[in-house]
């Protein structure tokens, strides 16, 4: 079993992970072009009302994406009617939209069909990659851990026992699925990043699917995000291995809030208004957890059609943490094992992160300033 310090400062495993991860990005920005743009209602159900104010810079409305995953809580949270983002943008109201995965989301950025985004850290870096550094900006951080190795502990006792079965991922080159790759090559296994072939059988599996694959015995355990991996406890499944054990300070970022620079350009008013909103339902979040854990459900009951039951909701609620921090050095630290092993052409990373408007809202906060590690400015 990987040790929480060997797992992460080793040079092997920065080698072997970077490697797994050169492999998908290709892939990562080929689907960009397969997907589409998510999912909305007729905007009369589906935009929020705009509270009581002045539109900021005139604007109507501001278009927000998320996924209808605990892993976004900030956005379930805050985005709701009177949730504490729509107060902050006063009489400009929300148009939100929910995503399935982080590569249709990141082409509505693209397209401008989206201004601002709840997403993962994989999709965030791969957007960045594809409009060569000229349309997206990570601006905060949301939310840390979450994700779990779930298996079923008749066929799987310790993490050795993971060879040579059926593991699934969300989706082809997703956070996760690049993640348990990683993993994968730390323990010397071989697989093909492509097909998911090799030591370990990596089956891309939609999240919404998943349980049913591992009652079925399509499965034999999941990398997965908050809910699935509780869910598949409620199937009897146990958790091997925690995420958050390989990274240090066990922090991790799971979920970023990104934006279009056009839009951060034009509405810059606008945009700290979503950050400060964002800031407040965190520390919100954080003051009041067990009401803000009922406010979550309630908005993954309207999304979904039903409210995660008792036994899921509480240990998944329990193994995230909502940040301001993108916690952006990690990003640094995998860059830079890629160039000096040679996996990839020196990147130009400079500007993924544009932290000023954060550390704006900060500091009126009185919170102190995050850091975007080299890779922007502040």
């Amino acid at each position: 079993m990987l040790s929480a310090a060997s797992s992460v400062t080793g040079p092997r495993f920065r080698r072997r992970r970077l490697i797994a991860a050169a492999a998908v990005v290709p892939l990562l920005l080929g689907a960009l072009g397969a997907c589409g743009y998510g999912s909305q209602k007729d905007d009369n159900d589906r935009a929020v009302p705009a509270a009581k104010g002045e539109k900021i810079d005139g604007l109507d409305k501001v278009r927000i994406g998320y996924f209808a995953n605990l892993t976004h809580a900030t956005a379930l949270v805050g985005l709701k009617e009177g949730g504490l983002i729509q107060k902050e943008l006063g009489g400009t109201r929300i148009q939100p939209f929910t995503f399935n995965a982080g590569p249709s989301e990141i082409e509505a950025l693209n397209a401008n069909s989206l201004d601002i985004g709840w997403i993962g850290p994989s999709p965030a870096i791969n957007g960045y990659v594809k409009s060569h550094g000229e349309n997206l900006r990570i601006i905060s951080g949301s939310a840390s851990g979450g994700v779990k190795l779930v298996v079923n502990p008749d066929k799987i006792k310790s993490l050795d026992d993971v060879k040579g079965k059926k593991i699934a991922t969300p989706q082809h080159g997703n956070t996760q699925d690049v993640a348990f790759l990683n993993w994968i090559a730390e323990q010397g296994w071989d697989v093909d990043a492509q097909s998911g072939k090799g030591d370990v059988s990596v089956v891309r599996t939609d999240n919404k699917i998943t349980p049913d694959a591992y009652r079925s015995g399509a499965i034999d355990g999941a990398w997965v995000p908050e809910p699935t991996a509780s869910k598949l406890v409620a199937e009897g499944g146990k958790v091997l291995l925690d995420e958050a054990t390989l990274w240090p300070n066990e922090k991790f970022v799971i979920t970023n809030v990104i934006v279009r620079q056009g839009f951060l350009k034009e509405h810059p008013d606008v945009v700290e208004a979503v950050l400060r909103g964002s800031v407040k339902t965190n520390q919100w979040i954080k003051d009041n957890p067990d009401r803000a854990k009922r406010e979550a459900n309630a908005a993954l009951e309207d999304l979904s059609g039903k409210p995660l039951p008792a036994e899921v909701i509480d240990p998944a609620w329990k193994s995230i943490e909502v940040i301001d921090d993108p916690l952006a050095a990690t990003l640094d630290t995998e860059a830079e094992h890629a160039v000096q092993a040679g996996l990839l052409e020196e990147p130009d990373l400079k500007g993924i992160y544009d932290l000023r408007p954060l550390n704006k809202v900060l500091k009126a906060e009185g919170k102190p300033p995050v850091s975007a590690a080299g890779l922007g400015e502040q």
